[in-house]
């Protein structure tokens, strides 16, 4: 099989995107910690609990949206649960299952973190674009993504057409 090699734009792309990958993460992460006390993880967990019908998820479907193994989103939750932001409890449809709920506290915390991720996300990367980079920067995203996700697991995070997961 030959190696079809990047050319130089493409690798400069390759790059940049590479870059982005690596910084976007740490920046998200260092203002909700220093405002909110949160992880990156922890507010997107939050707020998936805060989108779906009465606060409540199974924790497969938590995993599921959060793009996380059951491990990982146990042992975040733990600490949720500990701060008093999360509550987790036996899935009543499914004795086997487990639930959790944003509490009023998580609530309140996720409102109250809401504004400066927002503001994170504008500064760091929308505010840069004009109007018609924020169109591309899509499309981009809906080119790629069917190949990252094709069995759709995180469909309902980028495509307004997909069933509506968070809210079943």
């Amino acid at each position: 099989m030959d190696t079809r090699w990047l050319d130089d734009d493409e690798r400069a792309a390759w790059l940049r995107l590479m870059a982005l990958v690596e910084l976007l993460p740490g920046a998200l992460d260092t203002q909700l910690r220093r405002d909110s006390s949160l992880s990156h993880f922890e507010y997107f967990v939050l707020a998936m609990l805060s989108e779906a019908p009465h606060r409540t998820l199974r924790m497969t479907q938590l995993g599921r949206l959060t793009n996380s193994t059951l491990t990982r989103l146990s042992h975040v939750s733990r600490r949720l649960e500990e701060r008093g932001l999360i509550e987790r409890f036996q899935c009543p449809e499914d004795g086997r299952a487990t639930n959790a709920t944003l509490t009023e506290k998580g609530w309140h915390t996720v409102v109250q973190a809401a504004p400066g991720h927002v503001g994170t996300v504008r500064a760091t990367v929308l505010d840069a674009l004009s109007p018609e980079q924020v169109d591309q920067l899509r499309a981009i995203a809906d080119a790629v993504l069917p190949r990252l996700d094709p069995d759709r697991r995180l469909a309902v995070l980028y495509d307004e057409s997909a069933p509506a997961e968070v809210h079943s």
